[in-house]
């Protein structure tokens, strides 16, 4: 943004993409609740086609409920969390559909930006717990290639600049050996993943404004940054981005204007063409009308016929064929966030 001095960007950003707010959302080890104008928003009422909760599906998912990890069924009680005694945030389920890669939150602060975070795998099945850094940075919003390489990928902040850059490492490694995809002097975040490599970033890397770009990685040299052309973002931000499965389409959270919301986002649905490098046909399918709730997450289901995401500590599955929406969280009182379609990485 113009004017903007490299950290005030960072910071910006950062938060956008975190989807934390000391006002907005309950900070748990706090016992902070949501302001109450948040409190007397009916769900429903902001959901056209909303059908009655309590609906079994055959969707497995990943997601957080009140810090902890768990794997289930879509609109089905939960059995014992994978992670527990600890705070874990925004498991992404990998192509190979056997392991998960989440952060962990070690240092907790109020501004989030001043969080110290380790991300970390483990196996479905709650198996095989790893760590791939070593806590003394903060690392956020990790997901997985698609191009048959199955690596972890991450944004880490640069502590000087607050700028973020994008990080990799593998299964099994131990933490230090990660490496960085881009440069540490200017912003790049990574969102999502191609099945030919290339990985979806926002960021404004040298010579380019800032946008959003199709990267190419190149651990020998200078990566390449190619713009992804869409409509909305000269008029706002999109932020959580997720192609689908075929990469035909692509969800995300939408704030008009630029300046850093979270309470009141749009999720939206479009057509992505990789070869084009364009974002076309975009239509908003939940929290049109911007009501202050936290609209957030929007992940595929395997076969692309719906998409899961969350609102008010809460869990929603929109149906494309239909339009219908129906809460597929069973536990009223619990705090859930970040839902992961099965084997679907962001």
């Amino acid at each position: 943004m113009s004017g903007e001095s490299a950290a005030d960007s960072g910071a910006r950003q950062c938060c956008s993409r975190s989807g934390y707010s000391p006002r907005g959302v309950r900070d748990a080890d706090r016992g902070r609740s949501w302001p109450t104008k948040l409190l007397g928003v009916c769900l429903f009422a902001v959901l056209p086609g909303a059908l009655p909760a309590g609906i079994e599906t055959d969707y497995r998912s990943s997601y957080y409920k009140d810090g902890e990890i768990h794997v289930n069924l879509l609109g089905t009680r939960e059995g014992k969390p994978i992670t527990s005694g600890h705070w874990d945030f925004k498991p992404s389920w990998s192509k190979t559909g056997d392991m998960l890669v989440f952060f962990r939150r070690l240092k907790s602060d109020p501004d989030v930006l001043k969080w110290k975070t380790a991300i970390c795998i483990i196996k479905t099945d709650g198996s095989g717990f790893h760590r791939l850094t070593d806590g003394t940075h903060t690392d956020f919003n990790q997901t997985w290639t698609r191009d048959g390489t199955n690596t972890p990928i991450w944004n880490r902040r640069n502590s000087q600049t607050g700028a973020f850059r994008v990080m990799a490492s593998r299964v099994g490694a131990e933490p230090g050996e990660e490496y960085p995809l881009t440069g540490k002097h200017y912003h790049s975040w990574a969102y999502t993943c191609l099945i030919d490599g290339r990985i979806l970033v926002g960021g404004n890397p040298p010579g380019q404004q800032r946008g959003y770009f199709l990267m190419t990685p190149n651990r020998k040299g200078t990566p390449r940054f190619e713009r992804v052309s869409c409509e909305l973002a000269s008029l706002g931000t999109l932020d959580r981005v997720s192609l689908s499965p075929s990469e035909r389409k692509i969800c995300f959270e939408y704030t008009r204007g630029f300046k850093r919301k979270v309470a009141g986002r749009t999720l939206y649905l479009a057509e992505f063409d990789a070869d084009k490098r364009l974002i076309s046909n975009a239509r908003p399918f939940a929290n049109a009308e911007g009501k202050p709730v936290w609209f957030a997450y929007p992940r595929w289901t395997p076969d692309e016929t719906a998409i899961v995401y969350h609102a008010g500590r809460k869990l929603f599955l929109y149906t494309l064929e239909d339009g219908t929406t129906r809460k597929v969280s069973r536990d009223d009182k619990a705090d859930y966030r970040y839902p992961h379609g099965e084997a679907t990485p962001k």
